[in-house]
């Protein structure tokens, strides 16, 4: 019993004298490291979200399986093709990138003409008579206009768009998105995009790279796309069957080894969400092109930094597993924070706490632990800890074997129509930043 005594202080003292100088403060980062992160909002314009905090375009990627077709959407796009800004200031005078309004409620609405009827939204849209046309008024190119009407946060795009002296508009296009809901267009409906996706929520803004975070996927375009399209994308504009040809809807991410230190504190912000969010492919357009809203303030030198970035720098993600409902964009949400925050061992067994945020929209969690790491490759081999928790838990106390070297611990959500969530981070023991009483038997 003296032996056990003797070895418990032993430990505690080397504890503290590595983690702090006092019991308290020890105690206290122990505390804050177990609460968990409070999710991000979703980004906000005009009072109103860019869709709620669990639609795909405010999903996290940066933990979702890498593609098993990466390489070669890669290469089809351009792996020594550098990234280009499609945004800025000015360009061929007019502002450079895909503007957008707002109104209240009580916009006039106005008649719109749809070359695509049957696959666009019906008017009267409230499109004001000045409203910004991407290009400029005289722009041959897609002419988007978007307004958000902020009283109940509605999105109006279109595409190809002429204001008429009558003060109706024709356009080629046209798409009504509720900034509130996770709807997505009906099944093989185009938007104002070609992938039948909205714009707005995936543009690079001004201001949120100013205030230093960009929590959303941003959208991008490419010249070949093939004759398909996956979730959240509802509609192709292709001929291609090539299947190593990416589709609409291909998320894309930064991969996490990129090194952004040398770039410029706003071009970093755009780095971090290409890493943390990824980009979605919307359009056929020149490759790698980043879609933004054009801005006064941006630095068009400093954003011309973006062209270092390459396409082997990036990898195709396989987001399926973030799908609940084919028809919805809602996304289930993968734990991103499982930390081991408190752990002891005895004989021949480890008894360890498991913090975590509980995924979005999931009903149970399992949870699993290895002696390696574990990855979407050998879960099925790593040994379930329990399979049945709700999918609300946040915390976790397993009692696992153990004989030396370093337990692994991971979890995946899943839905009630039995879609899994991506992958967790993996929490391990032993780690540095975690009190283990060890009693010698």
């Amino acid at each position: 019993m003296k032996f056990r005594t003797i070895s418990l202080i032993l430990v505690l003292l080397i504890s503290l004298s590595t983690v702090g100088p006092s019991m308290a403060s020890y105690l206290e980062s122990l505390r804050v490291a177990a609460t968990p992160a409070a999710p991000l909002e979703p980004t906000s314009l005009a009072g109103c979200p860019m869709f709620p905090p669990d639609n795909v375009w405010n999903t996290r990627a940066d933990s979702l399986p890498v593609d098993a077709r990466s390489s070669a959407y890669i290469n089809s796009i351009g792996a020594g093709i550098g990234l280009h800004p499609d945004f800025g200031t000015v360009w061929a005078g007019a502002p450079n990138g895909i503007p957008y309004t707002t109104v209240l409620s009580t916009q006039p609405l106005v008649t719109v003409t749809f070359d695509y009827s049957g696959e666009s939204d019906p008017g009267p849209y409230p499109i004001p008579p000045n409203a910004p046309i991407e290009g400029g008024p005289d722009s041959s190119g897609d002419r988007h206009v978007l307004v958000v009407e902020s009283t109940n946060c509605r999105l109006y795009e279109m595409w190809n768009s002429y204001p008429q002296a009558n003060g109706s508009w024709t356009a080629g296009s046209g798409a009504v998105f509720d900034l509130r809901s996770n709807a997505l267009r009906p099944d093989t409906w185009t938007s104002a995009d070609a992938a039948g996706l909205p714009i707005l929520p995936g543009l690079v803004r001004y201001d949120e790279v100013a205030s230093g975070i960009i929590t959303h996927a941003l959208r991008f375009t490419v010249q070949r796309t093939q004759r398909k399209y996956i979730w959240p994308a509802r509609h192709y504009a292709s001929s291609i069957t090539d299947p190593n040809v990416p589709p609409m809807g291909q998320r894309f991410r930064l991969k996490s080894s990129f090194d952004i230190s040398s770039y410029p504190a706003q071009v970093q912000v755009i780095l971090k969400a290409f890493k943390t969010y990824g980009i979605i492919l919307a359009d056929n357009g020149s490759n790698w092109y980043i879609s933004g809203a054009p801005d006064p303030r941006w630095d068009d030198d400093m954003l011309s930094q973006l062209s270092r970035v390459k396409g082997s720098d990036f990898e195709a993600v396989n987001e399926s597993g973030l799908m609940v409902d084919p028809n919805s964009g809602l996304a289930l949400g993968s734990v991103t924070d499982l930390r081991v925050v408190n752990a002891m061992t005895g004989t021949g067994a480890l008894t360890a706490t498991l913090r975590w945020t509980a995924p979005i929209n999931a009903v149970t969690t399992t949870v699993r632990y290895s002696g390696v790491s574990i990855a979407d490759a050998n879960w099925s081999s790593a040994t379930v800890i329990t399979s049945s928790l709700p999918g609300s838990a946040t915390i976790l106390t397993a009692v696992v074997p153990y004989s030396g070297g370093t337990d692994y611990f991971a979890l995946k959500g899943q839905s009630a129509s039995g879609v899994w969530s991506a992958l967790s981070n993996n929490a391990f023991w032993p780690h540095w930043d975690v009190y283990l009483p060890v009693v010698l038997r």
